[in-house]
């Protein structure tokens, strides 16, 4: 067990922090970066010929490992190190975080009409033992018009959101049907997650 049933978040997502507080976890916030302001250089490109799952279970164990580097480097309280990776897929094809508003027109018009794969991978690391489990989950857009891409941009904030779009947000008006997680969609699958956290020693359910 851990003092007051807490952990570390080594990310900024709020819908994250409101899911663990959905369960009952009480987090703190694990600032990933250097001294001097920079952030933690992870190499997020995917390799050649490297799959989405190969992608996504890579980047969370190298986040994990270094979400437990920073809890030792600053000498911090011995508390579990929780870190999250989404991306959105499509023909094989990693969608993730547009680079601006043109890169989030181009990812919507690709998904417009069709299903794409949502992958959501959460580590769970204390000392030398990181768990990471993957949720997957189906979701299938109707047909978007150009304009209503565009409206839609020009209206939200998605240049943090894997697919250029949020499952919670307005974007739900695109989506015809979900298949599996829909917490995993927003970025932080529950089940999973109560999970790993009550194999490391946090009670979800006190």
């Amino acid at each position: 067990m851990f003092s007051e049933n807490q952990i570390y978040l080594a990310s900024r997502s709020p819908r994250r922090r409101e899911l663990l507080r959905q369960i009952g976890v009480k987090c703190n916030l694990l600032m990933m970066r250097e001294t001097l302001g920079r952030e933690i250089d992870i190499d997020e490109q995917p390799f050649v010929d490297e799959s989405p799952t190969d992608y996504i279970y890579r980047i969370t164990q190298s986040k994990a490992n270094e979400g437990w580097r920073r809890v030792i480097q600053r000498r911090l309280p011995i508390l579990p190190v929780l870190v999250a990776d989404t991306i959105v897929t499509i023909d094989g094809c990693i969608l993730g975080k547009p680079q601006d508003n043109k890169h989030a027109e181009e990812m919507l018009k690709t998904l417009s009409g069709r299903s794409h794969q949502v992958l959501t991978a959460i580590g769970v690391g204390v000392k030398d033992n990181i768990q990471v489990r993957l949720s997957t989950s189906t979701v299938r857009f109707r047909q978007i018009s150009e304009r209503e891409i565009r409206s839609y941009l020009a209206n939200n904030s998605i240049l943090d959101k894997a697919g250029a779009y949020a499952v919670q947000g307005l974007a739900a008006a695109f989506i015809v049907e979900i298949s599996g997680s829909y917490s995993g969609i927003m970025g932080l699958p529950l089940y999973e997650t109560a999970q790993l956290l009550e194999e490391t020693g946090i009670e979800i359910f006190q």
